[in-house]
């Protein structure tokens, strides 16, 4: 362990038979797995180039511009407890995990030299995992852009986009042997949102990039794409995107034109763009307007066929007859003001199914950020124990309804930095101290764990009396 701290992670007794939330067998396909997920830049800190020769993304330059804010420096350290971490999650059962690589660790400048010990930082981190029976699902890009790349214009650039295949080429030599699951991005509306807002890096807002960004982010996927699958490991390995999907719904049947305009523009511009090879009028007509520029190779390089699609999925919006977003009377909401509606989880699902043909789905991110009860014999958040069961109920319902279905990450393994939100809002399953940096798993990570436990023994007894 960790010579910092010999104890590295707390994992506290726990009695499936009392807990709240009940720990059950769900209806779920053969080898559905089970695991968590995390980001590069949310876990790992380590940002000094002087020691660790990673250079500078757009959040040192974010939150430089904002000094009043946590950043990444620590973080949850991962980058010095990776070894610790995987033994945590080995511990808590999961099967897979879902992990990104930061670009600007791996090419400081987003281009040219590749920094070794960046590289190997992650190379040793999928040995761990494979070597303690955990299958890595490995993303290429989850926000953190290298400063260098931000400076030629970033998403907006078309430039930045060939460097991104280039670095996923990189990646994929060094890692390709073993990592079998690749994404291309996570959540390309959220990397939009830093464009045309403030909120997220690197803060422009100027609501007049929103297509320009996605498309270019669009071609940027389908170049990766392609050139993984020009490798000669393509053949082996499984490529998809992850975009989260917010499904907006009317609020009364006269609202359902505007419901439809704003789930077109903000979330199925990447199913539309991915498994139909065009966008919808109202995309069309926001690229005319702000002078994106979109060609029919550009659509059908971003059209190519994926292995699978991760949706990552926390909420849904209701919206009036004027397109404005309206709250529901009584509706629960995390701390985050998202609503809880684990059967709007179902309906999209369902829908999405009929609307396109669909690769295989994975739930790569499903959590919310809920009250922690931290105490001398555990942390507990009954709250996250059920919202993960209600949500692990509507895939249920979405399989049955014909679905494609195979796996679930809970969001996150652990209390991270949520961005320019610092430490205030905790989505993990694992709270982690922040003057110790000790892990302790919650009672949602030890119920999860349970249940990973329990459909795990019910396959097995499954497939021992098929096999009689």
């Amino acid at each position: 362990m960790n010579a910092q701290n010999k104890q590295a992670y707390v994992f506290p007794k726990f009695n499936a038979r009392r807990s709240p939330v009940p720990v059950r067998r769900y209806n779920l396909p053969k080898d559905f797995v089970f695991g968590a997920s995390t980001s590069a830049y949310q876990i790992e800190g380590a940002i000094d180039p002087g020691t660790t020769g990673r250079g500078r993304s757009i959040w040192e330059d974010y939150f430089a511009a904002r000094p009043h804010m946590d950043n990444g420096e620590v973080a949850c350290d991962h980058y010095n407890r990776m070894k610790e971490d995987v033994a945590m999650i080995k511990r808590m059962g999961h099967k897979v995990y879902r992990f990104s690589v930061s670009w600007p660790r791996i090419m400081p400048d987003g281009t040219g030299a590749v920094n070794e010990q960046g590289l190997k930082f992650y190379s040793d981190l999928v040995d761990e995992l494979l070597e303690s029976g955990i299958e890595p699902y490995l993303t290429l890009y989850h926000w953190d852009l290298p400063s260098a790349m931000e400076k030629l214009g970033g998403w907006t650039s078309r430039a930045v986009a060939a460097h991104f295949a280039d670095f996923a080429e990189v990646v994929l030599r060094r890692l390709g042997d073993r990592v079998k699951k690749w994404c291309t991005f996570n959540e390309p509306e959220v990397i939009v949102a830093g464009y045309i807002g403030d909120g997220l890096a690197p803060g422009l807002s100027n609501p007049k990039l929103r297509v320009i960004v996605a498309h270019n982010l669009m071609v940027a996927h389908g170049l990766a794409v392609k050139r993984i699958r020009s490798l000669d490991t393509a053949e082996r390995l499984d490529v998809g995107i992850v975009v989260n999907l917010v499904p907006v719904e009317p609020a009364t049947k006269s609202a359902t034109v505007a419901a439809r305009k704003m789930w077109q523009r903000n979330y199925a511009i990447y199913l539309d763009g991915i498994f139909h090879g065009k966008y919808s009028q109202v995309v069309l007509d926001e690229a005319a307007a702000t002078g994106a520029v979109i060609t029919d190779e550009d659509m059908a390089l971003i059209s190519q066929p994926l292995d699978y699609l991760g949706i990552n999925w926390y909420l849904r919006l209701v919206v009036n007859r004027q397109g404005r977003v309206v709250k529901l009377p009584g509706a629960e909401e995390t701390l985050m003001g998202w609503e809880i509606c684990p059967a709007a989880l179902s309906r999209m699902l369902l829908s999405m199914n009929k609307e396109y043909k669909l690769p295989p789905i994975y739930i790569t991110e499903n959590g919310a950020a809920l009250a922690d009860t931290v105490s001398d014999d555990g942390v507990h958040d009954n709250r996250r124990m059920l919202y993960t069961h209600e949500h692990l109920s509507a895939i249920e319902l979405a399989i049955a309804g014909g679905v494609d279905m195979r796996g679930y990450f809970a969001w996150s393994l652990m209390d991270n930095l949520e961005w320019s939100l610092g430490y205030s809002k905790t989505f993990g399953m694992v709270h982690v101290d922040r003057k110790t940096m000790v892990r302790t798993v919650k009672d949602s990570g030890m119920w999860y764990s349970a249940m990973i436990k329990a459909n795990k023994r019910a396959e097995a007894n499954k497939r021992a009396k098929s096999a009689r």
